[in-house]
């Protein structure tokens, strides 16, 4: 029998961290091409010090029949561990989906629930909201109207254009999303003004975003996301000097806008360059940065079509074209 596997992508926020969960805002998503797979019967004992075995221990009160101990697996990613671009929800989506159809073969089950759980899941342990799960299981982009409880809601879908890929440059230092949740969350219990002036600057970057994706408007975006960053680092204070560093000298060697993706104090910046220029822009970034800052990373990537067999449905019941 063929061993069951998932393979799920990460994703990149261009615009909105937070609003997810906040509530009132927008926020937009791409999914990106540095896959996370989960193959069930082979490897070590899924789980060992894990998200496995808890994984598992979820889909046993939702499946009946499952046995005691989950299969054995085996786990690669192509993204970096700890970045911004959402690695560990691509691992706990991998997982429910790969567990799930190794477990009630014939009778899968739907790309809606298994968003859900692997939300439900993440919100137990972390407290965060759902872009990351609807990134990862829907694909492309997505326009999402932000709720304090639950799931976004998927205002509308894009798929990214063909002569566009993206750069991700690792910093090589890693995010605290949970410190950061807590403190965002005390913020909004203290209805501070400074996360009110970040929802409504974030919620205005995130619609001009949407709509230079949507005209294929390359400068209108990196203006947009380059918007998105400054409300992120100057209201909030998610950014960091050297991920500063990092955006001045991609600016200065390769002309390539740059925004931290994701919260926390760490990570990777994502930009958007033509097709075309992808090889020469990543050669000059990676010589400039392996001098200036030989931690980081160069890594290009693609727009991913996700790990979805079917859409979460679009606020409204229509869905979008891509």
């Amino acid at each position: 029998m063929d061993p069951i596997r998932a393979v799920v992508p990460c994703r990149a926020c261009l615009s909105g961290e937070d609003l997810d969960w906040l509530g009132g805002g927008r926020s937009v998503s791409l999914a990106l091409g540095l896959m996370t797979t989960v193959e069930v019967g082979s490897g070590p004992a899924a789980g060992e010090g894990g998200w496995g075995e808890e994984v598992w221990a979820f889909l046993r009160g939702r499946l009946p029949g499952l046995a005691a101990r989950p299969p054995a697996v085996t786990v690669h990613s192509e993204a970096p561990a700890a970045s911004g671009l959402s690695s560990s929800t691509a691992l706990i989506v991998a997982l429910f989906r790969a567990f799930a159809d190794a477990s009630v073969r014939g009778r899968r089950v739907s790309d809606a629930t298994l968003t859900r759980w692997a939300y439900e899941f993440e919100f137990a342990v972390f407290h965060g909201g759902g872009m990351d799960h609807l990134a990862v299981v829907e694909g492309g982009a997505l326009l999402l109207d932000g709720r304090e409880q639950g799931l976004p809601v998927v205002r509308d879908r894009l798929g990214f254009p063909e002569e566009w890929r993206v750069i991700v440059v690792d910093s090589g230092t890693r995010k605290d999303t949970g410190h950061h949740i807590r403190d965002v969350r005390a913020q909004l219990a203290a209805g501070d003004p400074v996360l009110a002036a970040y929802r409504a600057a974030a919620d205005e970057a995130s619609g001009r975003v949407w709509e230079a994706l949507r005209g294929r408007d390359l400068a209108a975006l990196g203006a947009a996301m380059s918007d998105a960053h400054a409300a992120m680092r100057d209201h909030q204070r998610m950014s960091t000097p050297l991920l500063e560093e990092l955006r001045e000298a991609a600016l200065r060697s390769a002309g390539l806008p740059l925004k931290l993706s994701g919260a926390g104090g760490g990570g990777a910046l994502v930009g958007v360059c033509p097709t075309a220029e992808v090889t020469a822009t990543v050669a000059r970034l990676s010589r400039d940065l392996g001098v200036s800052h030989p931690a980081a990373r160069v890594i290009p990537t693609a727009a991913a079509p996700g790990g979805r067999g079917e859409p979460v449905p679009v606020a409204g019941g229509q869905r979008k074209g891509s």
